[in-house]
């Protein structure tokens, strides 16, 4: 019986992996006791958005630009592959300030990135600009960040993943034992023999015995789906406490709480009411919004908030793609791609140093 590459987790990491590496001739199975993208996913608002997440320079900033820069021949390719399609915007974030502490850490933040394509606008041009926006004291404009809908870039990822071969199943992966130079996947559903498997698991990665993992914890983030009836949104809207993402169906999505509350994926009282209140005071028009929903999910946080990409060192055969954190969807088509070099190509990627589970060891 052939040995498989199994990865584990069909969250959009593991969906992105599959992806790639069945277009590349490499089919795997994907094993996850949850639906495709039901986890982090699923309450994830799709932001690429590097400069705002990472405004310090280092390796997260590197490596999120250089996956950025992939999204729209991704997005297109992808498009080609299956049937339906994947919003995906790029227009640009807004980060406001609200005071004048704030505007004066965002020019900075700005002067240190003059290779990216920046506007800072005053409190009055912001208004003008931007109609719906509270008082503010100021924003920094970024023209090339977006969004891309999260549940349907998974959803996708798993559809072109399986049109080029790659298999789905739903069952929890327990334990990875070694077996000579293969490895037995035990599952709730019975054992698979794999060649090569992929951890992918998110925030449920260290519940799998048997295999050395990065120290994650689950974070809850919490993210509210409102209709808009205020002046039209150009752009997303980043302030301290949530962002604001328009959707071109006329509703905003509002997140993100962050929250270290173990494995509970409830919405709760407490987190919408923040939510909503962050999103009046950037746009007072929020006021007035209809609640269409609110949904939760646990993103996977490692304790120097970096992820943990590629091979295991003392483990030939076990790859690492976890650790995403809030940026999961952002840094999905460099992880896909770098680890579908080292597997069907045997190339190491440089990011492979800065983000190896051996710096928790």
């Amino acid at each position: 019986m052939p040995k498989e590459v199994v990865i584990v987790g069909a969250g959009i990491i593991g969906c992105a992996i599959a992806r790639e590496l069945a277009a590349r001739g490499t089919p795997a199975i994907v094993i996850d006791d949850r639906p495709v993208g039901g986890g982090a996913t699923r309450a994830s608002a799709g932001m690429l958005a590097p400069y705002v997440e990472a405004h310090d320079p280092g390796p997260l900033l590197d490596l999120a630009v250089r996956s950025l820069d992939l999204y729209d021949d991704w997005i297109a390719a992808l498009r080609r592959d299956v049937d339906g399609d994947v919003e995906y915007r790029r227009i640009g974030t807004l980060e406001v300030a609200l005071d004048d502490e704030r505007a004066t850490e965002l020019r900075l933040a700005a002067a240190a990135h003059a290779r990216v394509s920046t506007t800072w606008m005053s409190a009055e041009e912001a208004r003008r600009v931007h109609p719906a926006l509270g008082a503010v004291a100021g924003a920094l404009f970024t023209p090339g960040h977006g969004y891309v809908s999260a549940p349907q870039l998974a959803a996708a990822l798993a559809a072109a993943a399986e049109r080029h071969g790659a298999r789905f199943h739903r069952a929890a992966v327990t334990a990875i034992a070694p077996d000579g130079p293969s490895y037995r996947v035990i599952t709730s559903e019975g054992a698979v023999e794999a060649s090569l498997v992929i951890l992918a698991a998110g925030a449920w990665t260290n519940h799998i015995d048997g295999v050395r993992t990065p120290p994650l914890r689950p974070v809850r983030g919490q993210l509210l789906q409102l209709g808009w009836t205020g002046a039209p949104l150009s752009s997303i809207v980043w302030g301290p406490a949530c962002y604001i993402v328009p959707r071109t169906d006329g509703s905003i999505l509002v997140g993100a709480t962050v929250e270290d509350v173990g494995f509970d994926e409830r919405t709760t009282a407490a987190g919408v009411r923040d939510l909503l209140e962050a999103a009046c005071e950037l746009l007072p028009d929020a006021k007035r919004a209809t609640f269409l929903d609110a949904r939760a999910g646990l993103r996977p946080a490692t304790p120097d908030a970096l992820p943990v990409i590629g091979p295991d060192p003392d483990a030939p055969g076990i790859i690492h793609a976890a650790g995403h954190y809030r940026n999961g969807v952002l840094l999905a088509p460099i992880t896909a791609r770098v680890v579908a070099d080292f597997v069907v190509e045997g190339t190491r990627d440089s990011c492979f140093d800065a983000f190896s589970l051996e710096r928790f060891f």
